[in-house]
């Protein structure tokens, strides 16, 4: 059984302190892989960028900086949750981007409903269960069907 969550956001692209515009970004979490979430980038004249990275990486740069290496994510405000940066880096090239806090929070809480945070591998393995359950069935059924 495979359930994903979508939603559309927009966000800022910083390009510069003098330029930035908005671009709509595709988040998409598939209970197939149950830690990560994908953000998709729509830039404007460029093909899609899709960046995957931890679910619980997005939740804790909510509330404090967060991430190592090629993702980091951190609060705009320590004093209350508005928005939240997000810095992308490949070697020495890094994008930044602002996006509003509460549909990222909005987005978190779809996922949970499917996969709580902490039990993503039990519903992985129910899904590999019930998966390899059903092969056994339709095989018996399979089989039957040929004896007579």
């Amino acid at each position: 059984m495979r359930d994903t969550v979508q939603a559309e956001v927009t966000m800022t692209f910083l390009v510069s302190e003098e330029l930035a515009f908005r671009i709509p970004v595709e988040l998409t979490y598939d209970s197939n892989d149950p830690y990560a979430i994908t953000f998709t980038f729509h830039l404007p004249g460029d093909a899609p960028v899709t960046w995957a990275f931890a679910r619980e990486l997005l939740l804790d740069g909510l509330s404090q900086p967060s991430g190592e290496g090629d993702v980091h994510i951190a609060p705009a405000s320590s004093e209350h949750l508005s928005d939240v940066f997000i810095r992308l880096q490949v070697g020495g090239e890094r994008a930044l981007f602002r996006a509003g806090a509460a549909p990222l929070v909005a987005f978190l809480d779809r996922t949970d409903r499917i996969a709580p945070l902490g039990e993503e591998r039990s519903v992985a393995d129910l899904e590999c269960d019930l998966t390899t359950a059903l092969d056994r069935i339709l095989a018996g059924n399979t089989e039957g069907q040929n004896a007579g």
